[in-house]
């Protein structure tokens, strides 16, 4: 499987408070980041698989509604994620 248990806790921990801290924004946010350059990758190989592109765009809307909740509740969050995870907006 592309995303391992160990993945998962290495980047709870770049990202979140420690390696258990999985429900804040920016874990979450990290998470989902990572999930959608694997899937993108596949789709490079593979144009024609429409489920996997749904759960793409599902996936992109998730970690919009994340970061909109950041920038609403704490702008600093929201900058300092977007500039760690080079995601550009």
């Amino acid at each position: 499987m592309y995303l391992s248990a160990e993945k998962k806790q290495e980047l709870f921990k770049e990202y979140g408070k420690s390696n258990k801290d999985t429900g804040t924004a920016e874990s979450q946010v990290a998470l989902f980041s990572y999930r959608i350059s694997h899937l993108t990758e596949h789709l490079k190989k593979n144009r024609k698989d429409y489920s996997t592109q749904r759960a793409l765009q599902l996936l992109v809307g998730k970690r919009r509604n994340f970061l909109d909740y950041l920038k609403a509740k704490d702008i600093e969050r929201y900058r300092a994620i977007i500039k760690a995870l080079n995601i550009r907006k």
